[in-house]
């Protein structure tokens, strides 16, 4: 019932306003991915075996002979396991100048066992175009851990995951000038037009005249000509509404996870659950011959079987439900935990008695 308990303090709430920079994005501010490609070196043999991973082998010598080091003729004598080949990718936020940090991670390639402890060498970092945009390096610091010994061992989180805070440096921006767009475009992070026509409808009462118009259910259009956008987009973006949400119940059966939003109705069902549970158990008996006998030793079976088919349940009408709490009401009165209560919502949208759209992943 610790599922369905969690749902209670918030199904008598009212519907309770929020920010529009919360529920909103600006068309055109957002961040961009980058990815780089790089070796990470003093690792405490823990790194990529150099005769398996090839790549890692032809990294490493490039990267010595930019530096002026010829070991190519000697390659086959290198057989360090201090270093891995690692894949480090960023996000470039929005409006991040030349100069800035952001945070990197860094993901093993090769059969690296653990990047723990190790140090990221110079790795510039590229946009989807091609062009460099950071240059990652720095310390690889990694919340896991692994330890073995000669017939066990233990490994917490992933070993070959790991990031670097602040490791990358801006050395390109991506240029957003919201001064020089009068014309923009809100986006709603959950489509609804409900919700955009509310968005819209305040932006224009506060503003004092019709600049904001919805186009879809997810875009709302601004046109901020004459106003300084700057200024006029700080103002909107305190303004409060009351975002509406479609009636939706999400299911995670790997967990028995069952999250309802507030708009879920239900129609009067009557609904019957229970089990059969079969339980087989085995104590075989030891049979011992009497002394001088002739008689072997022999192991006689025995089984018990259980059968339990929960009697006790009775057929339950659950009422048509006006709010969220009748709903988690009339299943906890009916004894249903988090487990059945998925099959048993399955089964009533089924029956088109479940007014709301079901997600299961």
């Amino acid at each position: 019932m610790l599922a369905l308990s969690m749902l209670l303090p918030v199904c008598g709430a009212a519907a309770e306003e929020v920010r529009i920079k919360d529920i909103v994005d600006v068309e055109g501010v957002r961040s961009n991915q980058l990815i780089g490609y790089g070796l990470v070196v003093g690792l405490n043999q823990t790194g990529d075996r150099l005769n398996n991973a090839l790549f890692t082998r032809e990294l490493l010598i490039s990267m010595l002979e930019r530096l002026g080091v010829n070991v190519r003729a000697q390659q086959a004598q290198l057989q360090t396991r201090d270093i891995a080949a690692v894949m480090v990718t960023a996000d470039l936020p929005a409006f991040a100048h030349g100069g800035s940090r952001i945070d990197v991670t860094v993901s093993a390639t090769g059969d690296a066992t653990d990047l723990s402890g190790g140090t990221l060498l110079v790795t510039p970092l590229m946009a989807a175009n091609g062009d460099v945009y950071a240059v990652a390096q720095g310390s690889v610091v990694s919340s896991a851990f692994s330890a073995k010994g000669a017939a066990a061992s233990v490994t917490r989180n992933i070993p070959t995951s790991a990031r670097i805070a602040n490791g990358a440096i801006v050395e390109r921006e991506v240029p957003v000038d919201l001064r020089e767009r009068p014309l923009l475009h809100l986006s709603l992070r959950n489509p609804d037009l409900t919700t955009g026509r509310r968005v819209a409808l305040t932006i224009n009462r506060d503003l004092g005249s019709p600049v904001a118009e919805v186009e879809d259910p997810r875009t709302i259009s601004l046109n901020l000509s004459g106003r300084d956008v700057i200024e006029t987009l700080a103002r909107i973006e305190d303004l409060m509404v009351v975002p509406d949400t479609e009636a939706m119940v999400v299911v995670d059966e790997a967990s028995g996870t069952i999250v309802m939003g507030d708009n879920v109705r239900i129609s009067t069902v009557a609904i019957a659950q229970g089990n059969l549970t079969v339980q087989v158990t085995e104590a075989p008996l030891v049979s011992q011959p009497a002394p001088f006998g002739n008689g072997q030793t022999a192991v006689v079976p025995r089984t018990n079987v259980k059968v339990s088919t929960d009697a006790g349940h009775k057929l339950g009408i659950l009422p048509s439900g006006p709010t969220l709490r009748d709903l988690v009401s009339g299943m906890n009165a009916l004894g249903v935990g988090p487990r059945d209560m998925i099959s048993i919502l399955q089964t009533i949208k089924a029956a088109g008695a479940l007014q709301a759209n079901m997600v299961v992943r």
